[in-house]
């Protein structure tokens, strides 16, 4: 049972339509960002992608949530939902409900969903990462695999598509990263390479005190750069016969991107300065990506 279902609802009742309409209300409360940029898609893969939505979202909820003592136990639970799910035996709770008629739908290998819930279980076990290829490891599994799962739906013929996939996941995981160093470092959790911080002479010690400094600025720059190669490393993998399926995912990238330039606009300092936008500016960098790929099309 998903740690989301609402307390008071009759799950014998539970209609794949009620079931969808959950994991979108789910995903409109809880992902503005990710709820909008989808909505150019047609309504059958829409309701789909939120039933993905759902599913990471109670996963990360699973990992997050301070109030839930056996997390690797609730994990391991998890996946075997999960493979219930994939048998079509799970009837009352909406996530499952929904997933199991996307992942039937579009053929989903359950092999994503078990990388991205491997995701979450380095979330228990690990809070500092050595180097840039151990922390890869797991932005691919906490968001390259997401985009693999997506591109099923969406549907695509080349399969340098996968590769797009894989690299914006990188880079959306690494921005997160970036924007979220303050929040992390609260609970305790370093996703900055140590190797980087030992490069650039940022302790563990300047961070628990949000030193911002030169010292910081050279680390941050430094991060950002290596989001930025994969941006354009995802755009460069685009294929031109896929183009045009992929404009919700680029438009999640501009997004994102603009974001990362927000965090350079203000000199880094994520400690002092909350980076965000209106949702008036996110529509207009939504529908300009839209008409960009319209132009590129023709």
């Amino acid at each position: 049972m998903s740690q989301l279902t609402t307390n008071k609802q009759d799950l014998s009742e539970m209609t794949l339509d009620k079931a969808y309409l959950f994991c979108r209300n789910l995903t409109r409360n809880n992902a503005k960002n990710f709820y909008l940029a989808f909505q150019i898609l047609p309504w059958i893969k829409r309701r789909s992608i939120y039933s993905i939505y759902a599913f990471c979202r109670c996963s990360d909820d699973l990992v997050d949530d301070p109030a839930i003592k056996d997390r690797a136990g609730l994990l391991e639970k998890w996946k075997v939902d999960l493979a219930a799910c994939y048998r079509g035996e799970i009837k009352n709770d909406p996530i499952f409900v929904a997933l199991y008629d996307t992942v039937k739908r579009y053929s989903i290998p359950k092999k994503y969903f078990l990388e991205l819930i491997e995701g979450m279980e380095m979330d228990i076990s690990v809070n500092r990462y050595e180097t840039f290829d151990e922390l890869y490891e797991y932005a691919y599994k906490a968001a390259s695999v997401v985009g693999l799962i997506l591109i099923e739906i969406f549907g695509y013929k080349n399969y340098m598509t996968r590769e797009y996939a894989k690299n914006l996941g990188i880079a959306m995981q690494l921005t997160n990263i970036i924007r979220d160093v303050k929040e992390d470092a609260k609970r305790g959790r370093i996703y900055l390479p140590r190797e980087d911080m030992i490069r650039f002479g940022y302790s563990e010690k300047d961070l628990f005190a949000n030193e911002y400094g030169s010292k910081f600025v050279r680390l941050m720059e430094y991060q950002v750069a290596r989001a930025i190669f994969y941006y354009q490393k995802a755009t460069r993998s685009i294929p031109p016969e896929d183009r045009n399926l992929l404009t919700s995912p680029e438009i999640m990238k501009n997004i994102y991107f603009h974001l990362l330039n927000e965090i350079v606009g203000k000199g880094y300092n994520i400690f002092h300065n909350r980076i965000q936008f209106s949702n008036l500016t996110k529509l207009f960098i939504a529908v300009r990506t839209w008409f960009r790929i319209q132009l590129q099309q023709q």
